[in-house]
């Protein structure tokens, strides 16, 4: 595989901007509005990704958004959008035990647990052995600060195969966008993600003040992959909102709206699809095989023919 570096630091590889540059130059973040988190290399060298999406060399490969904090763009925009999906109404977002005293002054308020917001709230993993974590809770309190009910969400993008570290230094040190090794690891869809949203779906289902389930959020590609693995949407029903939901919600690049140089481009909601856990687990499990005796023709055909 090969590929192309799509957005290093925020912007675009292309852009040439000064406000672009010098974020390359200060290895800033400007979705957390603060130095890459993202490292490459071992302890001893480590230096600041800054990759925030890739491309595959084919024509028409589209970018694919490659780390988490691409997502929480515009001041984390996708988490209240998501809270004012599952709550019905609009409320401000506040880090955890914040929310308490917030929400009497507001009549309400969301407690945020995760990336720094309130702290990660561990679910149990099976047998008690170590802890899965969501990436988000969100839990919405009344006006008197009393926790009435509360959502889910997990996020995921795109994990890479191969190497980017060449592209990444000729853009850094030319500004040059060049092709390097870099791939995407579409295993990961089947072997860690879909087994992971069904657990933790399993596990919300069952929480009395969970109403809305579990919120999947990923990028489109991602999303296609997932929906193709399940079968499509001809062998995954829709259903309502419910305790037992898994909201699949696609984020991409806004295509109608034009990029220049030295703005971000712009991300937004492209699709949406819910259902509920039994049926991704269902749809998981169920396997096309291929007709009788593949593995006997074939022995036959490389001893005879």
């Amino acid at each position: 595989m090969s590929g192309y570096i799509s957005e290093i630091f925020g912007y675009r590889a292309e852009d040439a901007s000064d406000i672009a540059l010098q974020n390359v130059s200060k290895q800033v973040c400007p979705f957390l509005s603060s130095y890459c988190t993202k490292a490459l290399g071992d302890k001893a060298n480590r230096t600041l990704s800054g990759v925030c999406s890739v491309r595959q060399v084919t024509p028409g490969s589209p970018d694919v958004i490659c780390c988490p904090n691409r997502i929480y763009a515009e001041n984390y925009k996708m988490l209240s959008t998501v809270a004012q999906k599952a709550f019905g109404a609009e409320y401000k977002l506040y880090a955890g035990r914040l929310a308490v005293s917030k929400a009497k002054e507001e009549h309400g308020a969301v407690a945020v647990f995760g990336h720094g917001w309130g702290g990660e709230l561990p679910l149990p993993k099976r047998k008690g052995r170590g802890s899965y974590y969501v990436d988000w809770i969100l839990a919405r309190l009344d006006g008197s600060g009393e926790l009435t009910e509360f959502t889910a969400i997990e996020v995921q993008t795109i994990d890479t195969t191969g190497s980017y570290q060449n592209a990444r230094r000729a853009l850094i040190e030319r500004h040059e966008v060049e092709k390097d090794t870099v791939g995407l690891n579409w295993e990961n869809v089947s072997k860690r993600i879909i087994p992971q949203i069904i657990y933790k779906g399993q596990v919300l289902q069952r929480e009395e003040l969970c109403r809305s389930g579990l919120y999947f959020v990923c990028p489109k590609p991602v999303y296609d992959r997932v929906l193709e693995r399940l079968g499509g949407k001809e062998k995954l029903p829709q259903f309502p909102t419910q305790p037992a939901a898994i909201h699949f919600v696609a984020y991409d690049y806004l295509t109608d709206i034009s990029t220049e140089d030295g703005k971000i481009r712009p991300l937004g909601i492209v699709e949406e699809y819910c259902t509920t856990v039994y049926k991704v687990q269902e749809a998981f499990s169920a396997v096309d095989l291929p007709e009788q005796n593949v593995y006997r023709d074939a022995i036959r055909r490389s001893l005879y023919d």
